[in-house]
């Protein structure tokens, strides 16, 4: 597990080695064994596998690509997790991606394990029936460990439907006869996927910032107003005025975010900054959003770079270096592109007040420290980024039962699920000492020990 992952898990171990109240008949020497054992199986995966793809590519040559599977914990069900094509992807990394997926299901009480895979390219590098065959190879190579009710893929970067249901398809090819409609999630809803599954991680994203600050914040209001704690200060001072917000990355998550916020008739929000892998776009009085998003469907995903494409689409907005939406005067800023954006060495320039991590590990844990110890409310990934493992375990359950959700039916039950998780949260947050990050770990590791402590897998 990457450091600030198991650093955060070990303190929260440490908090509830300390709770007398949590676990109370483990007592004395038998209690620090019992947390010894938790701390071991927690910070450690339980199968790392690897392979070169061997792909041959159109122009005749020969490739081998590094491939990953990790499988990290399934104490609450099966190994569930994304499968990212990217340069950047590597054991470790998704180690820690696998963990984070372990957590964030026990946080959000969804019964699945953690998992994650990857690919090791650059999507744009590769042609279609590249793509098609890197697909199919990964299934071929990883299809013993795969399936519905052993380790569940779903798309991540750079990976969507189209993937998934080359997958699906090559899985039903090596298992004939056997269930397949489960085996992997996000696919497209013509092929057994769920309706809403594409837009589900952004809107849950804008959800949990939406939630916090209206719904709760707002009924809360009284109580806080007396609260010493200095998150209760940040969240009261942005509940009642009109917010900037800047949205880095303009993907899937982050525009669908950045749409949810630009649609929100609840808080008073202006989309003043988008960036994506070439440019920042800024307009104090605010961003067209869905024309922005018309323009990224006719360009391979990519904003305007010049002042002819602005014009073409009717969009004002001024041209800035990419990076430039991190340091921007605004009260919101949601991260929705890589991880480690913020870090030590750039985290005075930030001057939002709020974060909100659509990326994983977006925020270092340096750069969460700094952050917090300023009153920044930082909404981590482990909260905000769960709507797409919760519609994918919509989505699993309906290949198991082949009744299929209304996009409606779906969406009500994501915020439910999410607002639930967020009821349980918010009252200990703006009551305790700890920021919103370690909050949201403690719960999700009490979930894990309690279960494993239930199964006897502590002694």
């Amino acid at each position: 597990m990457a450091s600030q992952t198991g650093s955060i898990v070990q303190h929260s171990l440490d908090a509830l080695m300390e709770d007398t109240s949590f676990l109370p008949t483990l007592k004395d020497s038998t209690r620090e064994k019992a947390f010894t054992s938790l701390a071991s199986i927690l910070s450690t995966p339980n199968h790392i596998l690897k392979s070169f793809l061997r792909i041959a590519l159109e122009n005749g040559e020969v490739v081998r690509i590094p491939a990953f599977r990790v499988q990290h914990n399934n104490t609450l069900g099966p190994y569930k997790g994304g499968i990212r094509f990217h340069e950047s992807v590597g054991e470790e990394d998704v180690m820690n991606l696998a963990a984070l997926m372990t957590l964030k299901n026990a946080l959000h009480e969804v019964p699945f394990g953690g998992g994650k895979g990857g690919v090791s390219i650059n999507p744009r590098d590769f042609t279609i029936k590249e793509l098609h065959l890197i697909s199919q190879k990964y299934v071929h190579y990883f299809s013993d460990i795969l399936g519905p009710d052993k380790d569940i893929p779903a798309p991540d970067m750079g990976t969507g439907d189209r993937e998934m249901d080359w997958m699906m398809a090559e899985y039903k090819s090596i298992r004939p006869g056997q269930p397949y409609r489960g085996s992997f999630t996000g696919k497209s809803v013509v092929n057994g996927g769920s309706l809403g599954r594409r837009e589900a991680t952004g809107k849950g994203v804008y959800f949990t910032f939406r939630y916090m600050l209206y719904d709760f914040v707002k009924e809360q209001k009284n109580l806080l107003s007396k609260s010493e704690n200095i998150f209760a200060k940040t969240a009261l001072s942005s509940a009642d005025r009109s917010l900037k917000v800047a949205v880095q990355g303009f993907g899937n998550v982050g525009s669908v975010a950045a749409l949810e916020s630009y649609n929100c008739t609840k808080l008073q929000n202006k989309i003043v900054a988008v960036s994506d892998r070439n440019v920042t776009l800024y307009n104090s009085d605010g961003l067209d959003i869905p024309s922005l998003i018309g323009f990224t469907s006719m360009n391979d995903g990519d904003l305007p770079t010049t002042e002819e494409q602005l014009s073409e689409f009717d969009l004002k907005a001024k041209i800035l270096n990419r990076d430039e939406v991190l340091y921007l005067d605004v009260d919101v800023l949601i991260l929705a592109a890589l991880e480690d954006q913020v870090h030590k060495e750039n985290v005075d320039k930030v001057k939002a007040q709020i974060i909100v991590e659509g990326a994983n590990a977006p925020v270092t844990g340096d750069a969460d420290r700094i952050l917090s110890d300023k009153g920044v409310i930082i909404v981590p990934d482990i909260l905000a980024n769960a709507g797409g493992v919760i519609v994918s375990y919509f989505e699993w359950l309906q290949g198991r039962e082949t009744q299929f959700y209304s996009e409606e039916e779906v969406f009500k039950l994501l915020f439910d699920k999410m607002k639930s998780t967020m009821d349980t949260i918010l009252p200990q947050f703006f009551g305790d000492p700890f920021p919103l990050r370690q909050n949201c770990y403690i719960h999700a590791v009490m979930k894990l020990s309690t279960i494993l402590y239930r199964q006897g897998k502590l002694y």
